[in-house]
């Protein structure tokens, strides 16, 4: 991306969001150009992108101002967009959602991508037809180049108030988000596992998503931190695609596994399977190996070793991203946030 498309979509985003609202003036090219260390030409390009798409006005003298939304009747009606609707995490999420929206006068359309790419398409391209007031989304695969973003620069430029939730897209600057803090997740359960007296722990993640990489990023900076770095080889990777068949050969997780004491895994559904294995194949836990997690969830309470896991407590993710949209339409200023985990020992480490 070009720097006058990122600080257009930046500029775009803080319109949408209230930070400059109707009929105010934007900083000036000279202001803006010193700001993002940009020459006057690159933001004069940025601010045009932002006059074709009808979100200011921009005159000789007297600089760039926001335009007065359209005033056509409100539909009342949200777009929610997960992944899943039947995941494990999803329930809870999706009903503080309804809640927030419908004691706000909104009623939710819900749609499900299944983490795939074309699905994503489809559902856009469907509700982009349809008179909507604003988008609460679950990016689909963030950590993969996404061919969508061209319907995501349709509702931008219908200034369509828009918040992600659990994940986003980093390719799109300047976008609001309500996503948890996995990157400080992951290091504290690799301090955690230090503290029980581990050293050598192996991990499991997610490859196509976001949280996989930051729940990474954690789990390698705290090892590296204390000079622990682990073999390459006991960091298994996984996809969307690939995770139902991921437990069908213990042998080569044992194998990749090696002598690690402790696993750190994306979240309780690979704990519990993780565990199940373990448990088929004599392996005991916490005695043999410890297992960590993420999402405290009712998997890490049914495993056959209730799971170590990181938790929201009582914050619910859903419900903090309905309200921030609820607010933009509203026409007040919001910002991006990152929840912070709570760990919750049990059992399994």
């Amino acid at each position: 991306m070009k720097k006058y498309e990122m600080l257009s979509l930046e500029l775009r985003e803080a319109i949408l969001s209230g930070k400059y609202p109707e009929g105010h003036s934007l900083p000036t090219e000279e202001e803006l150009s010193v700001k993002y260390k940009m020459s006057r030409q690159t933001v004069r390009k940025a601010l045009q992108m932002l006059v074709q798409e009808d979100l200011i006005i921009k005159r000789q003298g007297s600089g760039s101002t926001v335009k007065s939304r359209d005033s056509s009747p409100k539909s009342h009606i949200i777009a929610v967009i997960v992944t899943y609707i039947d995941d494990y995490i999803f329930p809870g999420q999706l009903s503080a959602v309804e809640s927030v929206l419908s004691s706000n006068g909104y009623t939710p359309i819900l749609a499900a991508t299944g983490n795939k790419v074309c699905n994503e398409r489809a559902v856009l391209e469907d509700l982009l037809k349809k008179p909507i007031d604003g988008f609460l989304i679950e990016g689909t695969k963030t950590a993969m180049p996404n061919p969508n973003f061209d319907l995501y620069a349709k509702l931008f430029k219908r200034r369509v108030p828009v918040v992600f939730f659990n994940s986003y897209y980093p390719e799109l600057p300047g976008t609001i988000s309500v996503c948890a803090n996995n990157k400080s997740g992951g290091h504290e359960l690799v301090n955690h596992l230090f503290d029980k007296g581990h050293t050598n722990i192996a991990g499991f993640f997610k490859s196509d998503d976001i949280q996989g990489h930051q729940r990474y990023l954690g789990y390698i900076s705290a090892l590296r931190d204390a000079g622990q770095l682990v073999d390459d080889e006991k960091v298994i990777w996984y996809t969307t695609e690939s995770k139902e068949s991921m437990f069908r050969d213990p042998e080569n997780i044992f194998e990749r596994i090696g002598d690690a004491t402790a696993v750190v895994c994306y979240n309780d559904e690979i704990a519990l399977n993780l565990i199940r294995v373990f448990n088929q194949c004599g392996k005991r836990v916490p005695e043999d190996i410890a297992v960590a997690s993420f999402d405290n969830s009712n998997l890490s309470e049914i495993s056959p070793v209730r799971v170590t896991s990181m938790s929201y407590e009582d914050r619910n993710i859903g419900s903090i991203a309905a309200e921030k949209l609820i607010d933009i339409i509203n026409g007040k200023k919001v910002v991006s946030e990152a929840i912070e985990w709570t760990l919750a020992e049990k059992e399994s480490t």
